[in-house]
């Protein structure tokens, strides 16, 4: 494990928070281990996030949104000692875009952030999300609520929110540990997921479509 970005993202100190693993002998075991080694097999992304033949959407999309959480985390816990309130005082991606945290509970209304305090909430929010057993059953036979698919819209365009503050605001840092390739391939395995499914609205990919972010344009502040 050379890669010092590797070394980085598995030292317990910085794992933003615990991973969530599938319990072995399980159906979403199973396809967690299809997927991983479909990655490992160097398998082309836009091939390897298709849905294999037999097999439940909803069960593969909960063991892609479960591996996107603990990935995305993992590589925010690498870079999270550069984010901090004085640094990053406002949840963004670049001048042009703001998000905003809004919840059920404390955050009623859209409300502006710094981005680790926002972070701090996201991890929070989606952590309870994929442990609500309601939400993401793990029993097998237990059926997925209808609202399932709706649920992951919104968790994964959250996640999203975090790769478009670590290219814009913290890829220097990236960078420096010569990880680029890896960052790059666990975007593009989530975006090749989400357009696989239709599970994030394009306007909201725009932010890292664009390789350009006109300063002089009028910010666009994103909320829910």
């Amino acid at each position: 494990m050379s890669n010092p970005f590797l070394k980085q993202v598995f030292n317990k100190d910085k794992t933003f928070r615990p991973k969530r693993k599938f319990e072995p002998g399980t159906q979403r075991f199973e396809l967690h281990k299809k997927a991983q080694a479909s990655l490992n097999a160097g398998l082309d992304l836009r091939l390897a996030v298709q849905l294999p033949p037999g097999e439940d959407l909803n069960d593969w999309v909960a063991v892609h949104v479960v591996d996107f959480f603990n990935r995305v985390n993992l590589i925010y816990g690498t870079i999270s000692d550069g984010c901090t309130e004085e640094s990053c005082p406002v949840m963004s991606g670049g001048p042009k875009y703001e998000y905003r945290w809004q919840d059920e509970h404390r955050f009623r209304k859209p409300t502006a952030l710094s981005a680790p305090r926002y972070m701090d909430l996201l991890m929070d929010w989606i952590e309870v999300q994929i442990n609500n057993e309601d939400l993401f059953p793990t029993n097998v036979g237990t059926p997925f609520p209808k609202n399932f698919l709706q649920a992951v819209r919104k968790i994964l365009s959250r996640l999203f929110r975090v790769f478009v503050h670590v290219y814009i605001h913290h890829f220097d840092r990236i960078a420096q540990m010569g990880s680029e390739a890896h960052v790059n391939t666990c975007y593009k395995h989530f975006y090749y997921f989400v357009r696989e499914f239709g599970l994030i609205d394009t306007k909201e990919l725009e932010p890292l479509e664009s390789s350009r972010v006109c300063s002089s344009e009028k910010v666009k502040v994103v909320a829910l």
